[in-house]
């Protein structure tokens, strides 16, 4: 396909260029003739056979246009669409603290598929992953960008009209910067930076400086959520009882004077106000549907801070209606941050996910609510990645530019044309964790793919959460139907590579551990000898074929540093399936006289599971997954 792109084509010829190879498009005085113009703000897109047009407000609007140009003109050679943007911004935010740091390279090739998208904002979370200056264990060691980086990402992103701006935190989720010796004196908590100190407020000063220095935008997200920890270390030691609400809002004050200056618009998280409304404690306490904003505590918040409501559950119309309306008397412009689910798991919850954000989006429009963004959050080390998130983002696309909820056709159409992968590819990812046994739609964000390969066979401790599922099956037919919808001539199709070779080692261990305490209760030796010579290496070959899929697919899109964490679990894996092995022969053979970890009674691992309606379970850390004993145990790191 060729085109002559004419009129007001100057701005966004770079972003063109950047685009033609994914699109298949050429340029040339022989081409398609492409109108070129401004619009009152609404995108307009068109053929009549020969002649072309785009007509759009904000740059961003044109790439959008363009790739519905390619997208149509591939079906037809007359056709004519008009779309109004819903929000005045939307995006993606992008978790680049939790070890997957996106490469440079990569970012671009997601800044890509946004475009064409129609996205105009992208949220860069980086607790520690960015550079201050004389603070060498700031992101040490954590792939942390340089300013270089950030100020090329920028450059890139504003090809496309694209707002790049940086998310960090000034208060509380700093754990992997104050686990540093040498810097303790920033320490509060384990988390926590001690406010009120003259070190905490000058390097407060630095973060802000260095986090924003490197980008157009005068936007900053300034964190400070989920600091339920906030003055209860040293702070008390020093100072005595403060309440969090008098420390939080003495700090924000010195926090947002440092923006001021820069000449920088902040927003925040808003939970710890609706928290300390509600005197809770955790989510639940945010998400009250009763909760009251005291007209004392309103006043005493500084109303040029955006309020980011984050809520990333909730299927039903009104509970968003209600819990907008319970931040409405904090008086500042309320933003809205849902999710695309890739926390703590291999795969997407795609169920809870779309089905969420679906009723979250359309809220928004109603409640008037003009910035929006999908978090994607990287909890507990990251096995997930943000490219098998795209059909979320897509979703999030195509409300932005439609006044109803887009239909299941029109996304499958969309996200095939700017990803290049199928919806229904996407969407078996959701069956890595959506087994048999789950509420609909893992509504409980069960995430089984992670803690059935993760547990320890010998001990068992999710055998009873699973019992009776035939997973064995389940995940066997997965990898089957993941095999088949692969497309090898599509850019993206190497995702797939590790779901399937993860579903390849599912079939065999998910139920390992009850068929093995099944036989060693019968005395099957026999049974328990087969299990041992051949179906443990069996699956600890498939552990090390997943291994290499995933960390091909690491290196591809992230960052070097945080895969050895990655790389240690699965170690962990292989080496204690060499030990059950081991055991296990140790006993059939008669050189022991039990085993120890198969005669105790299986327990189920969590008041979540099928018994009361919540799912088969979750599990937020790893070290829970693998061993019910001590990873580590610290009263005073130093």
């Amino acid at each position: 396909m060729k085109f002559r792109f004419e009129g007001a084509v100057t701005d966004v010829m770079p972003g063109i260029q950047l685009l033609l190879d994914e699109l298949e498009v050429e340029l040339g005085d022989n081409g398609i003739p492409v109108e070129v113009a401004l619009s009152d703000g609404n995108l307009e897109v068109g053929r009549d056979r020969d002649h072309a047009y785009i007509r759009f407000g904000r740059k961003h609007q044109f790439f959008r246009g363009l790739g519905l140009l390619v997208q149509h003109s591939r079906q037809s050679d007359s056709f004519h669409l008009h779309e109004r943007q819903q929000f005045d911004q939307i995006g993606p935010m992008f978790d680049l603290s939790r070890n997957a740091v996106l490469t440079v390279d990569s970012f671009k090739l997601m800044l890509n598929k946004m475009a064409l998208m129609g996205m105009n904002s992208v949220m860069l979370y980086m607790e520690d992953t960015y550079e201050i200056k004389d603070e060498p264990y700031f992101g040490y060691m954590r792939g942390r960008y340089t300013q270089a980086e950030l100020k090329e990402l920028d450059d890139y992103a504003d090809q496309f009209g694209i707002e790049a701006f940086p998310s960090i935190q000034t208060l509380a989720h700093l754990e992997e910067f104050l686990k540093w010796e040498p810097i303790k004196h920033y320490r509060d908590t384990k988390g926590a930076l001690l406010v009120g100190s003259e070190q905490t407020d000058s390097l407060i000063e630095r973060m802000i400086e260095a986090a924003s220095a490197p980008f157009r935008s005068n936007k900053i997200h300034i964190g400070m959520d989920e600091a339920e920890e906030l003055g209860r270390g040293k702070y008390l030691d020093h100072n005595g009882y403060v309440s969090r609400f008098d420390i939080m809002i003495a700090h924000l004050d010195k926090v947002l004077a440092a923006v001021r200056k820069r000449g920088l618009k902040p927003m925040m998280w808003s939970d710890m106000f609706l928290k300390l409304a509600a005197r809770g404690g955790g989510d639940a306490a945010y998400y009250d549907k009763d909760t009251s904003i005291p007209e004392d505590m309103a006043r005493r918040i500084p109303k040029d801070v955006d309020m980011v409501y984050w809520d990333y559950t909730h299927m039903e119309p009104e509970d968003y209606e209600k819990l907008i309306a319970n931040h409405r008397p904090l008086g500042c412009n309320l933003v809205f941050a849902g999710a695309v689910w890739i926390f703590n798991t291999f795969g997407v919850n795609y169920g809870l996910s779309l089905n969420a954000s679906n009723v979250a989006l359309q809220v928004c429009k109603q409640e008037g609510i003009r910035e929006v963004y999908a978090t994607m959050w990287g909890d507990d080390g990251n096995e997930g990645n943000p490219f098998a998130a795209l059909l979320g983002l897509q979703l999030y696309a195509e409300h932005a530019y439609s006044a109803q909820k887009p239909s299941p056709a029109q996304l499958a159409e969309r996200v095939k044309f700017c990803t290049g992968i199928d919806m229904e590819a996407f969407l078996l990812l959701k069956d890595l964790d959506e087994i048999p046994g789950q509420e609909p739609n893992n509504a409980k964000q069960s995430n089984p793919s992670k803690f059935l390969l993760y547990q320890d066979v010998l001990l068992g401790m999710f055998d009873k959460q699973i019992e009776g599922l035939d997973l064995s099956n389940h995940y066997a037919e997965l990898e089957q139907n993941l095999r088949a919808k692969r497309d090898s001539t599509a850019e993206l199709d190497y995702l797939f590579e590790m779901p399937e070779k993860l579903s390849a080692v599912l079939k065999r261990k998910s139920e390992i551990g009850i068929l093995l305490k099944q036989a060693y209760d019968a005395k099957d030796a026999d049974t328990l000898r087969h299990m041992a010579k051949n179906v443990l290496p069996a699956i600890s070959k498939a552990v090390q074929e997943l291994r290499i899929a995933h960390r091909t697919q690491w290196h591809r899109m992230f960052k070097p540093f945080g895969w050895e964490v990655i790389d240690i679990r699965y170690g962990g894996v292989i080496t204690r399936l060499d030990t059950a092995s081991f055991r296990i022969l140790e006993y059939v053979e008669g050189r022991t006289a039990r085993i120890e970890e198969l005669e105790q009674e299986r327990l189920v691992f969590s008041t979540t599971n099928r018994d009361n309606h919540k799912g088969v379970g979750w599990c937020s850390h790893y070290y829970r997954m693998a061993s019910p004993n001590v990873f580590y145990h610290v009263l005073n790191p130093f």
